[in-house]
């Protein structure tokens, strides 16, 4: 959200740290569209299942990846990797590592003197009134993994891409497999965060349903207590990794970022 694939002070220079920390490895940082305004644009507006399939496409057609790839998704982009991830199996993610993603959907606006986007107010104001209208949800892309608690019935209903993609409405057992085979998925949660609300949701945890005071957390949940995608193997197995970091939404040292990113789960990995 407000970023693009070779922005220089933010994921083109985590592309430039991991390929200085890993000579000769293959960085793929994805755009969505033509232009880097597009890329940007798109962040905001553009039905996140059309995205989603994009990126699957270019993956797909990328011989650089064609054994695998590690998946590297960064504040929203990470719960839209896990889609590519359950829905496109070919080529195979090995280690998928969400960093701030908000796999149970979010319920709060944004700061938006944080991104300084002219869409962000906008866009604030549409998730408040109308984030399941039919409109709302095929075109504005916070709006398709907004998550009201005090409407339960309502986001399942509604939601076109969050509740799909945790097996909410149909049960869909290829998005289990296809998660199931992922070597290592990591989740790392801002413990200071005030722009993910609620910051529970890097680890899939959420609001308790109708109200929004207390939490329950990725064990306590129906996903896991199911096991509607794997993940409750997933920790059996000590493949769901849980990271955290003292500072606000996407703050991190670059020497966290090696230490527990870059030399745990990508020395000597292809990376997209």
């Amino acid at each position: 959200m407000g970023d693009c694939c070779c922005n220089p002070l933010s994921l083109g220079y985590v592309q430039k740290l991991i390929e200085k920390e890993i000579p000769g490895v293959y960085v793929k940082s994805l755009k969505i569209g033509n232009t880097i305004v597009e890329d940007i644009e798109h962040g905001y507006f553009m039905n996140v299942n059309l995205q989603v399939k994009y990126v699957c496409e270019q993956l797909k057609a990328d011989p650089n990846l064609s054994t695998g790839y590690n998946a590297i998704g960064f504040s929203q982009g990470a719960q839209f990797l896990r889609a590519v991830a359950q829905r496109c199996p070919v080529p195979p993610v090995q280690n998928l590592i969400s960093i701030g993603g908000q796999h149970q959907g979010i319920f709060g606006l944004p700061d938006c003197n944080y991104f300084k986007q002219k869409w962000c107010s906008y866009i604030s104001k549409v998730l408040t009134y109308a984030a399941y209208e039919k409109w709302v949800q095929d075109e504005l892309v916070q709006a398709q993994y907004w998550h009201d608690p005090l409407k339960e019935e309502k986001y399942r209903n509604a939601s076109m891409f969050l509740a799909d993609i945790n097996n909410e409405k149909v049960n869909n057992t290829n998005y289990k497999e296809n998660l199931l085979r992922v070597k290592n998925f990591v989740l790392i949660k801002f413990n200071n965060d005030t722009i993910v609300v609620p910051k529970e949701t890097e680890w899939f945890g959420f609001y308790k349903p109708g109200q929004i005071t207390e939490f329950y957390t990725l064990q306590e949940s129906e996903l896991y207590q199911n096991d509607l995608l794997g993940l409750r193997q997933m920790e059996e197995s000590g493949r769901l990794k849980f990271l955290s970091v003292n500072g606000n939404h996407l703050q991190f040292t670059d020497e966290w970022f090696v230490d527990n990113v870059v030399k745990k789960y990508l020395q000597n990995k292809l990376l997209t």
